[in-house]
């Protein structure tokens, strides 16, 4: 069995896409994945699966549309890998709240820096299948956009920390 991490895209933020834990757990488990538990209400869930990364993430993808109606986006990482996201963290020594890794598919495309604007003090760097942002003075004035991380998910590295350790446990 493998330790996976869910991420939901765009859930219980900003007034979209309400989706109560309880329901996600029950879904989870509706699939069969095992030792399900979901952390805070932004659509992070941490199981075991037999299952591939791909099969996991398109059969929780099918069940939250069939469930909700709803179209969301999810990125998956493996408890190892959501460790190394959390390691390779540029940002270690800036406020783990006022850092996030945004989640990809895929590996950052090599012109995502060249794809920014409204940088002022924010500082960014490209991980695996992680783009890093560490917003200096916080993301509430923040005028950053990153095209490349539209279809991502992003997590302040508090959160990353928690889903890491349970992954781990």
């Amino acid at each position: 069995m493998t330790t996976y991490v869910a991420l939901l895209r765009a859930v219980n933020v900003g007034g979209t896409g309400k989706l109560p834990m309880s329901e996600l757990r029950a879904m989870c488990e509706s699939l069969g994945f095992a030792k399900v538990r979901t952390y805070i209400a932004s659509g992070n869930v941490v199981f075991e699966s037999k299952l591939s990364e791909t099969s996991v993430k398109s059969r929780l993808e099918r069940c939250l549309e069939t469930s909700t109606g709803l179209q969301v986006g999810v990125l998956i990482r493996t408890g190892v890998e959501l460790a190394a996201v959390l390691a390779d963290n540029p940002f270690r020594s800036a406020a783990p709240n006022r850092t996030v890794a945004i989640f990809l598919d895929a590996p950052p495309p090599t012109d995502t820096l060249a794809g920014v604007s409204g940088q002022q003090t924010e500082e960014i760097a490209l991980g695996k299948r992680e783009i890093y942002v560490h917003y200096g003075n916080g993301m509430a004035e923040s005028k950053l956009k990153i095209r490349a991380a539209k279809a991502g998910t992003a997590r302040n590295m508090n959160t990353v920390a928690k889903l890491a350790e349970w992954a781990a446990a």
